[in-house]
């Protein structure tokens, strides 16, 4: 029963945090964020969202935008309204004109991106198992964050440098200057205390990082690139000598305090600190310019392990395997990590960036229209800089083809800034003598004013002067029309200084089908006139891969473009009761689902192309087939079983890892980036136009169940199958869900039911639905039910936390309210999303033979989603599930006992990553609802420093509590205190009661 009461509450909790209204768009996605689930309004009897919308007007106000989309914002209550100004008083406070466009604060699409500063964001993980895979996830958080270096305020922060210091200034200059003359290639910034602390045996004061910049007799700091979220530290030009390196008497500076916080990149590689120049010449010249292509094509990094395959592939020649035994040699043409520190076989290899490296600049948007002319004396039209944000909103306003995509980036600093424009601009021609201000001469290329419907007043571009007319293009809305001279006007100056705000950008993937009709059909009817997520692959381009996510399930863009080239002809028309012979099976799910090749006129050409894709891969080399940008909907080919098939890209865990789909075979795997290759231009249409031949069935009779199946029938399935070389089928049933229902025969001549595979599994006693544990009664867990540990596991390293009263740069991976919330080290970060990536390409490989029996208080990996976590087994619920706590993410979870596996040893060297913690500065003990979502906007999902207060030490590290100062130093001028934040708002709220 769904309780209309608590809806309406949630609903209500939702509408009063966004002063500026939600779309029905996005407000599905934002009550699922808060509740977890979506608004039930089918149950409570409404076919379409707006109904219910419409049916709560106490709850909810509707107005449209002036593109016509519903737009939802909180109703005046009485009982509530001091309480909607306050939380709205914590959002954004400008202006924003028109409620006409959805908030760019639209959810990410879950994906846990490759594009991520050097480890990673999708999305997509770091939320509840329900919607893990629909939120924004850790990693994607962490790619959408944008790096740079935070310091604090010293005057904000109220902390004061020491004298220690000041003492060491010039001892520390001088061990720095011969530090850097050994790493003359350049040393990455965030990795400098530690290379310092290696070979002086004392740390270095961070106030150090913060001057290095003013010290430019003795170095050089340097941003390679947009694409490398870190900065290079090269010795000054007039040090030529290598001076020998000593390490200097342990004197650790006395620091009680630290003067300022860095947040450092996670996965800042560290340059190769052993070998020399002359074991480097073992390595040719023509080998050092392929190994740099290589790193240059996996732009976030290689695993050493995957080089020689690689290089193979790419060049036809066998790569020096000693080398890998020794990586010092490639010092002078790459940077190596070891995320693993206790394992060097797992070392990844980034490609150098150039000596002479440029500092970062934004990032302009290409468009390709000829720039507007500019009157002489006029001041240019600045171009218009691309969102930080990895998943920015946008309007897809025309779409020529797909490599010219015309849209409008939405939200803050956009769509906002140029509607305050547009009403100052009818504002500002409304009081004139328009007759005075009409242009004497026109201009093609010129910038205008034009006079639209409702005395609005637009700017444009003159493209083309009529007999009576005038074509123009309205450089903020991305659109071309005729319209009458007498319309318009001179364009003042104080409107050229907003960027022309439509760009074009080129989808992913379909370049090669650029002006196909049916791509181009798909594209207007599903995404032009509509607000979309636009996932940036490459900001240069651009290049974006564009969701709907309008809809309970989003619709991928790009992806739906290319199966709209699918033949259906080549697809075989499935008819009930008809036999089907030489089928081939070619996976068996845990849950009893097949897969299954029929004969087909498609199954014919694909088995034909790809025969000549082999033979094309084996007599053809280059890098160029080597995928680059990997993004979920890609189509490309993996080996399965020795041979390439197709696979779609269907999930990515960090820089390294993915989850593909081979269709044609219904099997799902977990990949490394590099086993990826893209499909050789000659073949690639014709593969586009072959429809997925794997076809998903049941077996009837067995299929109404619920629940996995046993792993004993699984098995005999599996064996049974496994020894059939021509199998044959009849199609029982096609159900209202689309399922095909088959009886399953070992030969093609036995059509008789009573032989088929489904009744001699029925007959035999192995087939039964996997049951659950029995759990005794209550809601609450019970830990009698699950037997204790026969012996103590082996812990990790517990984690090193900072001394009370220095900082810590920290990630909050959860936040319930001020009393609990829980942190993540920074700069570890990395490292646990390398043991994710290993987990999943280790856990996802083969499944359990037997079932885990968990043990209470035990210590396993669980799959949550698409991703396995390390877990702590807390207790059993009523319904078989087991409630466990991610011991790196600090959040709770259901899952059964089939989703635990064995942690094994290797997966216990790095400590747990979950510090919960409590926000010091205030002495609340119980938070509303109110204060609780305030505290949450400002410090989920964020990076921040955290000054450590106290440490509640216990047996367990899991049950370590600390106290700390959440600092957010994002801001240039000012750092903002979280706890300040909180208590001016509880001071507020209760004033306000």
């Amino acid at each position: 029963m769904v309780d209309v009461e608590l809806t309406k509450k949630m609903l209500r909790a939702v509408l009063q945090s966004n002063k500026n209204g939600v779309s029905t768009a996005r407000l599905q996605s934002d009550y699922r964020a808060l509740t977890g689930e979506f608004i039930p309004h089918k149950q409570m009897g409404y076919p379409t969202l707006e109904g219910f919308l419409r049916s709560v007007p106490s709850v909810v106000r509707m107005e449209h935008s002036r593109t016509g989309e519903p737009v939802c914002f909180a109703a005046v209550c009485q009982e509530t309204a001091h309480i909607a100004q306050l939380v709205a008083r914590q959002r954004n406070s400008k202006r924003t004109g028109r409620s006409q466009l959805v908030n760019c604060h639209m959810r990410v699409k879950p994906r846990t991106s490759l594009r991520q500063p050097q480890y990673t964001s999708h999305s997509s993980y770091g939320t509840s198992h329900q919607t893990r895979n629909k939120r924004p996830s850790h990693q994607a958080m962490i790619a959408n964050t944008n790096f740079t270096f935070i310091f604090w305020n010293i005057e904000t922060a109220q902390l004061s440098p020491t004298l220690a210091y000041s003492c060491h200034l010039s001892q520390i200059q001088d061990n720095l200057t011969q530090l850097l003359c050994k790493y003359n290639r350049g040393v990455w910034l965030s990795k400098l205390p530690e290379l310092y602390k290696d070979f002086f045996k004392e740390d270095l004061h961070v106030s150090t990082v913060r001057n290095l910049e003013n010290w430019k007799h003795i170095c050089l700091v340097e941003k390679p690139g947009s694409n490398i979220a870190d900065r290079l530290v090269y010795p000054a030009p007039a040090i030529k000598s290598s001076p020998t390196l000593a390490p200097a008497p342990n004197k650790p500076l006395s620091s009680s305090l630290d003067a300022c916080s860095l947040l450092t990149p996670p996965a800042s590689p560290v340059l190769v600190t052993q070998g020399s120049l002359h074991s480097c010449q073992a390595v040719s010249t023509d080998m050092k310019q392929m190994l740099r292509e290589l790193l240059e094509k996996y732009s976030n990094g290689l695993w050493a392990h995957a080089l020689p395959k690689l290089f193979q592939e790419a060049y036809g020649l066998t790569f020096p395997l000693n080398i890998l035994s020794d990586l010092s040699v490639l010092a002078d043409m790459c940077v190596v990590d070891y995320p693993m520190p206790d394992n060097h076989r797992k070392a990844i290899l980034y490609s150098l960036p150039p000596l002479e490296g440029h500092r970062a600049k934004p990032v302009q948007v290409v468009s390709t229209r000829r720039p507007a002319l500019q009157p002489h004396g006029r001041p240019p039209v600045p171009p218009l800089v691309m969102p930080k944000e990895d998943y920015p909103s946008v309007l897809l306003v025309e779409a020529s083809s797909t490599d010219n995509i015309v849209l409008r980036y939405v939200g803050e600093g956009y769509s906002q800034v140029q509607e305050a424009m547009e009403d100052s601009m009818s504002k500002y021609y409304s009081v004139k003598d328009r007759g005075r201000l009409r242009p004497s001469k026109l201009t093609v290329g010129g910038l205008y004013a034009v006079m639209v419907e409702d005395d609005e007043v637009l700017r444009v571009q003159l493209d083309e002067v009529l007999r009576e007319k005038v074509k123009v293009y309205y450089v903020d809305h991305g659109f071309s029309e005729a319209v009458y001279k007498d319309t318009l006007l001179e364009l003042d100056e104080q409107f050229l200084s907003l960027p022309f705000q439509a760009s074009t950008c080129k989808l992913a993937g379909l370049s090669p089908f650029c002006v196909d009709l049916e791509v181009l059909r798909v594209l207007e009817s599903k995404a032009c006139g509509r607000i979309l997520l636009a996932e940036i692959l490459d900001r240069d381009v651009p290049l974006v891969v564009l969701y709907d996510t309008s809809q309970e399930e989003d619709i991928n863009i790009n992806s739906a473009c290319l199966k709209a080239m699918q033949d259906k002809s080549m697809a075989n028309p499935l008819q009930v009761n008809s036999t089907y012979l030489n089928v081939s099976v070619t996976n068996i799910c845990s849950d009893g689902a097949i897969f299954c090749q029929l004969p087909s006129r498609g199954l014919a050409k694909l088995r034909d192309v790809m025969e000549k894709i082999e033979l094309h891969m084996r007599s053809q080399f280059s890098p160029e087939l080597l995928v680059a940008k990997p993004f979920c909907g890609k189509i490309c080919l993996a080996h399965h079983k020795g041979k390439w098939s197709r696979v779609e890209i269907i999930n990515l865990h960090g820089n390294h890892v993915l989850d593909v789909l081979f269709f044609d075979l219904g099997l799902p795997a977990s990949l490394e980036v590099t086993e990826l290759r893209e499909i050789p231009p000659p073949f690639l249409r014709d593969l586009m136009t072959i429809p997925a031949q794997g076809i998903k069935c049941y077996l009837a009779e067995l299929s109404g169940e619920v629940g996995p199946w046993s792993p004993a029938a699984i098995l005999w399935l599996r064996d049974t199958v496994d020894t059939i070389k021509e199998c044959s089928m009849r199609l029982a049933k096609l159900d209202e869900a689309g399922q095909v229902h088959i009886y399953l025969f070992q030969s093609n001549c036995c059509q008789d039911i009573n032989s088929s595979i489904n009744r001699q599994l029925l007959t035999s006693g192995l087939w039964k639905s996997e049951q659950s544990p029995a759990a005794p009664q209550g809601r609450a867990a019970v830990d009698a039910v699950l037997p204790e540990p026969t012996k103590e596991p082996q812990l990790p390293p517990v984690l090193e936390l900072p001394n009370v009263g220095e900082n810590m740069d920290s990630f909050v991976s959860v936040a319930c309210h001020p009393g609990h919330f829980v942190l993540q080290p920074w700069q570890d970060l990395y490292k646990l999303m390398v043991l994710m990536g290993e987990m999943i390409l280790y856990y996802n490989c083969v499944e359990a033979d037997e079932p885990v029996t968990p043990e209470h208080h035990g210590l396993y990996a669980a799959k949550v989603a698409s991703n396995w976590y390390r877990v702590r087994v807390n207790g059993i619920l009523t319904n078989g599930l087991l409630s466990v706590y991610e011991l790196d993410y600090g959040k709770h979870e259901l899952v059964t006992a089939s989703q635990l596996r064995p942690l094994i040893r290797e997966f216990r060297q790095l400590p747990f990553q979950a510090i919960p913690a409590q926000l010091a500065g205030v002495t609340q003990l119980r938070w509303s609802e109110e204060a609780s979502m305030v505290f949450r906007h400002h410090v989920e999902k964020k990076p921040l420093v955290a000054r450590l207060e106290s440490v509640q030490e216990a047996a367990q590290p899991w049950d370590r509590k600390v106290t700390v100062y959440l600092v957010d130093t994002s801001q240039e001028n000012r750092d903002f205190w979280v706890h300040k934040t909180m208590a001016a708002f509880v001071h507020e709220l209760d004033e306000a009661s």
